[in-house]
């Protein structure tokens, strides 16, 4: 195993970032006496959360059908299809008292992350319990849950077998075209509500929105984005960002809406977006989703209504005696405050619901949308690189450089870092000297240097000319099993640098796998996208202050290779620092645009830059180098090596030349 002593370095970073802006928000909210100034700050926060959500959809026709109905004592569930947008084919549950003297109050259910879908039964339960208190409910299926299975083509679909890594997978595709996986998302419960409110039996002017888990996240985030919703109950999923990441809890990808924290907004905000509308927080006594950050939100979202001019009936907070899970007793809380705020009798109680099986309650034929005729969600992605692709204006090398910037949000290098000279360590029966270089904050990279003299493993003594190598998770396991770093080794006065969350600061998983699709590795580069920044980017800045240090300590030729993930390290940086002579780039992707075009992309999210085919593609990068580059070996999207007619098709598809490809 690699040392690994950092490997709370980027959460503790991402902590200590976080605490400080939510020290600001507090003083802010602290400092809010006004009606006024209220007005004021919830502005501020719903130009922020539509940011987020951008770009923002037309609205395209949503050819409802609705393809069977099913009778029950007190209710009828039509079984409804309608398309969210051309080619997505959304299944949904509209629940219907039997009952009904005139227009009926609503409510959308969104769905948690369960594999069923609709048919949950916590969820049919929820819906069973706002229709027998008359409330008409349309509840309706996620991508990969229930019936839309996007990958249902596919013979081998292990890595999305789980809805979550299903997400996580789509989630990275989109980022590439600059778009947010909880925008599609919510855009799909926008189309359920157009359709509910199509509904002639539906009262428009009391509309209700709940869910649990993911349905809490949809509930929180449709809330804040959809103003036609009059009251919402989101169950166990508000609590604060901060306590999220000090709990080392991983999001689904659509749970990072882009830019909010570096907005200073916590959760608490998407909620005080609405004031005055009511709105009820729910959680469970021993849910993963920290009560104690509940509590904080509720205090704020309590205080927020209370400066605003709110009835006090119009915000409250119930915390249920279960672990996570939308439990009778927050079904309950959730149809009283309901029941309350439409105006409705008093609540009727269910002790039995009665639960449907998919082969009567399915709305398509075979149980898959994909099958009914729906566009597979990663060809829509592909459509879109393609049309982005047609499109994209060929950039000039200095345009190029002047983009990259602001493509990885890299921060100004005012300064030669700051270095500590580490103990050493026998790598391979090679002594080397080990240096943490501070490249931000608190940031430390670790820089390797194979010696020849064990005894200089105190000072930094940079040769003129040097050779760097970026390995594709660890220094250590590269300089001991990569056949490229050994024989640098052999030859060359030879560095290696672990950038943050590689090497020494690979996250501790706790004995799990770093390409988890929803491992540490990805939660770091969710906060990267919560902060409107870059993960990739900031390990791009990290190579860009060491090639400094390196300089400054006398280096004036320096020769770059990276592997893997440090391929495309180094391939940025090469770009954008003078002192790379050469640049050597072994299993390195050859275009962004095959991983759009492809259903399933093994490289991890930290790798994709978000909306980058807006502008260029890898192809782009390679060209600028000129004749100072080698490709050898190049993956694939599969992080395979792409060999015989696959590796001819990939130059062909990118254009380019195959005397860039080492015979090594």
């Amino acid at each position: 195993m690699p040392r690994n002593g950092y490997p709370h370095m980027v959460l503790d970073q991402y902590v200590d970032r976080i605490r400080a802006l939510r020290a600001i928000r507090k003083e802010r909210l602290d400092s809010i006496r006004t009606r006024g100034q209220a007005i004021a700050y919830q502005q501020e926060v719903r130009r922020a959360i539509r940011r987020a959500f951008a770009p923002h959809p037309r609205r395209t026709p949503l050819n409802p059908q609705i393809v069977g109905s099913i009778e029950t004592a007190h209710h009828r569930v039509e079984k409804i299809l309608f398309e969210s947008r051309p080619g997505c084919l959304v299944t949904a549950h509209l629940y219907i008292p039997t009952k009904l003297d005139g227009p009926a109050p609503a409510v959308l259910g969104t769905c948690g992350h369960s594999g069923i879908g609709k048919l949950e039964p916590f969820y049919q339960e929820f819906c069973q319990r706002l229709a027998r208190n008359g409330f008409i409910v349309l509840i309706y299926d996620p991508f990969n849950q229930g019936e839309r299975d996007q990958y249902w083509r596919l013979k081998e679909r292990s890595v999305v077998a789980g809805c979550t890594h299903a997400h996580n997978m789509m989630g990275k595709q989109l980022e590439l075209v600059g778009e947010w996986f909880g925008a599609w998302r919510a855009w799909d419960g926008v189309r359920a509500l157009d359709y509910l409110l199509s509904r002639s039996e539906v009262d428009k002017t009391r509309v209700g929105l709940t869910g649990n888990s993911g349905g809490g996240t949809m509930t929180t985030w449709l809330w804040a984005y959809e103003n036609r919703f009059t009251m919402a109950a989101p169950s166990c999923f508000v609590t604060t960002f901060l306590a999220n990441l000090e709990n080392e809890i991983p999001a689904d990808c659509e749970q990072y809406p882009p830019g909010v924290i570096g907005a200073g907004l916590e959760m608490a905000d998407f909620l005080i977006a609405r004031a005055p509308e009511p709105v009820l927080l729910l959680g469970q006594n021993y849910c993963f989703f920290d009560r104690r950050g509940l509590r904080e939100a509720y205090d704020d979202v309590r205080r927020f209504y209370d400066v605003i001019g709110a009835p006090e009936a119009n915000s409250d907070l119930f915390i249920g005696p279960n672990p996570h899970g939308f439990s009778h007793h927050n079904q309950e809380a959730m149809v009283d405050f309901f029941v309350q705020h439409a105006g409705q009798p008093l609540t009727v109680k269910i002790r039995n619901p009665e639960y449907l099986e998919e082969t009567v309650a399915n709305v398509t034929p075979k149980g898959n949308t994909v099958d009914a005729g729906a566009t597979p969600i990663y060809e829509l992605i592909a459509t879109r690189a393609d049309e982005l692709q047609a499109k994209r204006k060929k950039m000039s090398v200095a345009d190029l450089k002047k983009r990259l910037p602001k493509l990885l949000h890299l921060p100004t290098r005012k300064e030669i870092p700051h270095y500590r000279a580490l103990r050493s360590a026998r790598i391979a029966g090679q002594t080397c000297s080990r240096y943490a270089v501070e490249t931000e904050g608190d940031i430390r990279s670790i820089l390797y240097k194979r010696l020849e003299i064990p005894a200089r493993a105190h000072t930094l003594d940079v040769e003129k000319e040097i050779h760097l190598y970026l390995p594709h998770t660890s220094s250590e396991v590269d300089l001991t099993e990569d056949r490229l770093a050994v024989s640098l080794a052999k030859k060359h006065p030879l560095y290696a640098l672990d950038v943050r969350g590689l090497g020494e600061s690979l996250p501790d998983e706790g004995g799990g796998n770093f390409f988890a699709a929803y491992g540490m590795d990805y939660m770091f580069h969710g906060h990267g996208l919560l902060f409107g920044e870059s993960y990739l980017g900031r390990r791009v800045h990290d190579l860009l202050s060491t090639l400094d240090l390196l300089v400054a300590e006398g280096a004036k030729k320096i020769h770059l290779y990276g592997r893997g993930q440090g391929a495309l390290i180094a391939l940025y940086a090469s770009l954008l620092h003078d002192a790379i002579s050469s640049l050597a780039l072994k299993n390195a992707p050859l275009s962004y645009h095959a991983w759009t075009q492809v259903p399933l992309v093994a490289w991890p999210a930290a790798n994709f830059p978000c909306n980058v085919l807006a502008d260029f593609d890898i192809p782009d990068m390679i060209r600028a180098r000129g004749r100072k580059i080698n490709l050898i070996q190049p993956w694939g999207p599969d992080m395979k090596p792409l060999t015989g007619q696959k590796l001819k098709n990939a130059l062909t598809e990118t254009g380019l030349s195959q005397s860039l490809i080492a015979r090594t």
